[in-house]
């Protein structure tokens, strides 16, 4: 039986081919240019003839080597997909959320999920209505609410529901900030089905004297008409803080107000021994972390 020939010296071998500088090859394997120059000459002992040519500016082939490195190449490639088929496929996950944490938060941020976890097909289900797990099929649902949500559900926090006022910069023209109360009071609202307006005026001792204002189904749909210069929304600051950062809303006031229900991950306790439901809670749970523990003075 032919004695196979030093399997450092075949990973060496491998790489070099592929890159044809033994720089290159040692950075790919995490090794030293002398280490994988060295392996690839007992390599060449081994076998008793040369297989790379040693150019002033890389390496060439010579015809033994570069028949050699084509047949080692699909070993090499034989056995990383031989890896491959061990490992567990994490698969898909539904989750279900708001119209406005889809559109606003959600979706903006999906580019990262993807990028760490290409290997999960996530999809949305974006509904005001209350979800049912078992009949839309659901493995996560986000939630503003107060625990406990039910007694097989678990509960993680995303964000705290920190209530600001924002306009487009358009609407602000010729108003110094932040807004005095008299401009706050003079300017239209844009209401959606929370109606925070009364209790957020009330908290900053104001008499709404703007006698208009639009009235919304969603939040969503009130962040879209503050962009484009309609009037003064209430909404999470997480929700518009990427906006904020654009330039594209401007904290009008200072003050936030407390609202009631936070925003949480629910997810069926059975439903956590999935690997790719639990990506998803680890990715949702360090992005809200990393977000709220990074404020930034959002009112100029």
């Amino acid at each position: 039986m032919t004695q196979l020939p030093p399997l450092n010296g075949l990973r060496a071998f491998e790489a070099a081919g592929r890159r044809l500088t033994f720089r290159a090859a040692a950075d790919e394997l995490g090794v030293t240019q002398g280490a994988v120059a060295q392996q690839v000459r007992h390599l060449e002992s081994h076998l008793g003839q040369p297989l790379f040519e040693r150019l002033p500016k890389g390496l060439a082939f010579t015809p033994a080597g570069r028949s050699y490195h084509a047949q080692i190449s699909m070993a090499f490639d034989d056995m990383r997909r031989a890896t491959d088929s061990l490992k567990p496929e994490l698969g898909d996950a539904r989750i279900s959320v708001t119209p406005t944490f889809a559109a606003k938060w959600l979706i903006p941020n999906l580019p990262e999920f993807s990028a760490l976890h290409p290997e999960i097909d996530l999809q949305i289900l974006s509904t005001e209505r209350v979800s049912s797990f078992h009949s839309d099929g659901i493995d996560l649902a986000i939630r503003q609410g107060r625990p406990p949500f039910g007694a097989s559900l678990d509960a993680i926090r995303l964000f705290q529901h920190d209530i600001i006022a924002v306009a487009a910069p358009s609407l602000l023209e010729n108003h110094p900030m932040p807004l005095d109360h008299a401009t706050i009071a003079h300017l239209p609202k844009l209401h959606d089905a929370h109606d925070l307006w009364p209790a957020f005026l009330k908290r900053l001792n104001i008499q709404d004297q703007s006698g208009h204002g639009l009235r919304l189904s969603q939040t969503t749909l009130a962040v879209d008409a503050a962009l484009s210069g309609q009037g003064i929304a209430l909404v999470s600051h997480f929700l518009v803080a990427r906006d904020i950062g654009a330039g594209n809303l401007v904290q009008v006031t200072p003050e936030v107000m407390q609202g009631d229900h936070e925003f949480y991950v629910l997810v069926q306790r059975k439903s956590r021994q999935s690997a790719a439901i639990e990506a998803v809670i680890d990715w949702l749970t360090s992005t809200a972390e990393l977000e709220s523990s990074d404020p930034a003075d959002l009112c100029p």
